[in-house]
């Protein structure tokens, strides 16, 4: 059950920081202030040579690009448990989660680790958009299970909602995390899970803000 429990945390821990909605008036001020790059420039043509105009790069999509522009960064956080079987008494953690761009600007790849009352949670979290699905992918590596754990999300209006399912301890777990932004550099995240297709029960809460 510990394990279990761990998993789930670690999973909401994941999809904390997702959800950063498209019509926020910031969008502009933040997308012309940013200048890092998300893919490399391609050479310039020998002196005394004709230039042929740059084609357009499809690379990275325009879904990672969204992600990208707010999320790459450093953030603080808090996870607040309310009483449940999987935690009686409740309680909080607080951690750092890093993010930065994969190979192309394809993929983000964050890590994060907290401490608290609740226990120590350290992951490795690979996010990624796919096409053929028209989704969003992200890949779960955790310091209390083996292998990984994948989950698919969309967006639901200005909150990114990610769904997935597992089986341990004989059960079978399905989780839902909703995150959207509450300011300008401040999100919230609410993981909730369902057993054996029970009503969802709310998981933990997680507030992040972003360093300068």
């Amino acid at each position: 059950m510990k394990r279990t429990f761990q998993l789930f945390s670690l999973l909401a821990i994941a999809a904390l920081l997702l959800c950063l909605p498209g019509k926020l008036s910031i969008t502009a001020k933040a997308l012309a202030q940013d200048k890092t790059p998300l893919a490399p420039a391609a050479p310039s043509a020998p002196s005394g040579q004709d230039k042929t105009p740059a084609t357009p790069s499809t690379l990275p999509t325009p879904e990672m690009q969204r992600l990208a522009k707010f999320y790459v960064g450093t953030w603080d956080y808090t996870e607040t448990y309310p009483k449940s079987a999987f935690s009686p008494q409740g309680g909080q953690n607080t951690g750092v989660y890093t993010s930065e761009l994969g190979p192309g600007g394809n993929s983000l790849v964050n890590h994060f680790h907290s401490r608290g009352q609740v226990g120590d949670f350290e992951a490795i979290l690979v996010m990624t958009w796919d096409p053929k699905e028209k989704a969003y992918k992200q890949y779960l590596f955790g310091n209390d299970f083996p292998g990984a754990v994948i989950e698919t999300g969309q967006w639901e209006g200005d909150t990114l909602v990610y769904r997935g399912e597992f089986s341990a301890d004989g059960m079978k777990f399905a989780l839902r995390n909703a995150t959207k932004l509450t300011a300008p550099g401040k999100i919230s995240s609410e993981e909730f899970s369902s057993t054996n297709g029970a009503p969802e029960t709310l998981l933990v809460n997680i507030a992040a803000t972003k360093r300068p």
